[in-house]
This record gives structure tokens, sequence and C-alpha cells, in this order.
């Protein structure tokens, strides 16, 4: 089971027999997306998986596609795949967690229907996961709950003892992205020169921290959870790393303000959570906004080179919805 929640309603592209697109529809999605659903398609054939409906159902840092009929999500690497130097050992380290987690059901599981992979197609890497159906908007009603998932899952992930990286290695997988920005202008360079400089300052206290470590989801946020009718779902490990749980609890807590939630429902999550003094969070809530602005940068920058002729300028798309070390 499987399904991806995003903030606002997804590019939905139905395609009726499978890879047999239109050229009507051909012009609603682009090359990469195009591109997604074909390799997506053609790593289940491969498999002997009925995909006659496939959908593509989002499209953003990465495309998704539903396997229709079968119960099985895609996730096709498309802009993320710039934030890793290895998205082969990155991915099976995800698969890796995913499969440690199953036993519990805090997390999506990989598909039984289709080896979860990593596959390469195309030049395009893709894990295969469940469907998750039924699913519904997260509700800021209930802080202790979001609080204790949490927690839940920190716990579950404190064994786990496989490969994973580090925060050294998340740190310089940002320094890469940044190695990529192409300033277009003056402006811009300017920014580039801001956000490296802000990177360099957070080295120290952030990414050679000497905080107790264990494997974290690494993405944590409301748009990667799932409420569905058994209970709150984890999903999108493909970010998971060793590091201090600050990190994770960083992120939850910027999700929350940008989801409109009051200083006393967050103080209450962490409560749940079991969180003590937030201000120990302040070094890794500027790492984040640092972070989602490198990566929007580069997102826009992305979009600006695939850009048809007479198209608008294209908006960024947050990796996450992260906007900030204030939320």
């Amino acid at each position: 089971m499987f399904a991806y929640t995003t903030d606002g309603p997804p590019d939905t592209l139905l395609v009726p027999g499978g890879l047999a697109v239109s050229a009507r529809l051909l012009g609603m999605v682009g090359d990469l997306d195009r591109r997604a659903l074909a390799a997506a398609g053609a790593v289940a054939s491969a498999h002997g998986l009925s995909h006659d409906d496939a959908v593509v159902i989002y499209s953003g840092s990465n495309v998704l596609v539903a396997l229709r009929p079968a119960p099985v999500v895609a996730r096709v690497m498309t802009g993320t795949v710039a934030l890793h130097d290895d998205p082969s050992r990155w991915l099976e380290r995800e698969i890796s967690v995913l499969e440690f987690l199953a036993p519990s059901e805090l997390a999506v599981a990989p598909s039984p229907l289709i080896a979860p992979g990593p596959h390469h197609h195309d030049g395009l890497w893709m894990t295969f996961s469940e469907w998750i159906p039924d699913v519904e908007p997260i509700q800021l009603d209930d802080a202790h709950r979001l609080g204790r998932t949490l927690r839940d899952l920190h716990d579950e992930l404190r064994p786990f003892d496989g490969d994973l990286g580090d925060l050294r290695a998340l740190g310089e997988n940002i320094e890469r992205l940044v190695g990529r920005l192409r300033p277009a202008d003056a402006r811009e360079a300017d920014g580039i020169s801001s956000l490296r400089a802000r990177l360099d300052a957070l080295r120290e206290v952030v990414f050679e921290s000497t905080l107790p470590t264990q494997a974290l989801h690494g993405d944590v946020s409301l748009s990667n959870l799932l409420r569905t009718p058994p209970g709150l779902v984890w999903n999108d490990f493909e970010d998971t790393f060793r590091g201090p749980v600050h990190w994770d609890v960083a992120g939850y807590v910027i999700s929350l303000r940008t989801h409109g939630a009051s200083s006393r429902f967050v103080r209450e999550m962490l409560d749940a959570y079991g969180w003590g003094d937030a201000e120990e969070l302040g070094p890794f809530f500027a790492a984040h906004g640092v972070y989602d602005e490198i990566w929007r940068m580069y997102d826009r920058q992305r979009r600006r080179r695939h850009q048809q002729p007479g198209q608008a300028e294209p908006s960024s798309d947050p990796k996450t919805d992260r906007t900030g070390p204030c939320g």
C-alpha cells in the first residue's frame, strides 16, 4: 500500500493503455515526466507487473507514478538526484531502512509485487513501494499524537545498524548542490555567496556535531506523514542518514509552524516527544533554512533550463515544506 500527499493538488496525467500516450496529453507534461513515466513502465513490464492504467500523480522534486491497476507506486528521481553523489547507494539505504521498519507498520513498505529497487532505466533511478489507499490530509488537531509518532519512529530506528551516511556527508552533499548553482545575474551571484557563507558558519556546530547519533528519517515534515484509517504512517525515506535526533525534530517543528501551528501546539508536540529545551534546536533550524534556500535556488534554475519559450518564470519546488528557521 502506498500514497503520497502534497501541499497542493497534484499534477495528474491518466495514461490509458500504459505508455500509449496521445499527442495532446504529451503536451501537458515535461520531458522528464514523459521519461519517468516511460522508465517506470519499462521496469514494471520487465518484472511482469500490469500497469495498463498508469498515472503520474505528482511531478516536482521527483516524479511519482501510480502503476495502476497494480497497487504500486514508482518514485523516479529527477531533481533530487543532484543531492547525492551515488544515487544507487542512497536508494539502497532507503530500502534497507524501510525493510527494517516493515514489522512496525510505522512506515510505507517496499512493494512485494516487484523488487523495490533501486532500478535504473534511461538514466533515471527509481524505487517501488506499496500504495496506501484512503489517505486523508494531516490535521493539526492532536499535538500529542504527532509528537508520539515521531518518537515512536526514532525508538524503532535506534537499533538499526545498517550502512547510512552521516551529517558530515549531508553537509558535503549540500556543498555539492551549491557548486551546481549558476547565477543568472549579479543579484543571484550575491545570493549564492551569502548561502555559502551561512553554510560554512554551520559546519562545526551542526555538520561536525559530536552529539549522539542514530538512524533518522532525514526529511521529517507533515508532507511526509500519511493519515490513514489504521494510523499515521511515515513515507519518503530517500534522505535517511545517521545523525542527532535534533535534525528530525527541528524539521518537524519548522513544518508545523509552516502549517500554522501555534507556539503552544508546538510545545505540546515537543512534550509528547519527550523533548526539553527547544533552544537546543536553534543551529538545526538554521541548517534546515539554508539547505531549503539552496534547494529552492537550484530547483528554480533547473526549471529555468527546461523552460519552454514564452513560458512564465518557473517557481521553485521545495523539497519539503521547510521555509526557514522561524517557520
